[in-house]
């Protein structure tokens, strides 16, 4: 690329969007197994630049860096046949903190880093916490 158009190499330097990291979290769901993402059902995914600053007071996070994914709605073990219909479920990614976060690690891909935060969000939405999520990737 010529100087005449612009900044040499500028077009390659620039990072990746709001909906290339949406494409990669498609392709990631894709490629779950069938019954995983069956079991999943009606989660809506989202990716937004940071989480809002009332999401951030609420999980007690100062740093919006801190937060690369985050589920929101009734996970699928709490719900009941009788009780009414619950809002949807969404699941969350951060683009600037994911970004950041692959950038510093160096040794995952951004789609692998993508993949894993979806799956970590998902085992929230089927009711998992933190620890048993920590200890099912950890196996």
């Amino acid at each position: 690329m010529s100087d005449e158009g612009g900044a040499p190499g500028l077009i390659a330097s620039l990072a990746p969007s709001l909906d290339d990291i949406a494409r990669l979290a498609e392709a990631a769901f894709v490629e779950l197994p069938e019954a995983f993402r069956r079991l999943a059902g009606a989660v809506l995914f989202r990716v937004d630049d940071f989480p809002d600053e009332e999401v951030l007071d609420a999980l007690g996070i100062q740093d919006p860096f801190e937060l690369t994914g985050l589920y929101q709605g009734v996970d699928l073990a709490q719900r009941s046949i009788l009780g009414p219909a619950p809002e949807s479920s969404w699941i969350f990614l951060f683009r600037r903190p994911l970004l950041d976060e692959w950038a510093e690690r160096g040794d995952v891909t951004l789609a692998e880093l993508v993949s894993h935060v979806l799956v970590h969000e998902i085992g929230h939405h089927f009711g998992l916490s933190d620890e048993q999520i920590d200890r099912i990737e950890a196996r």
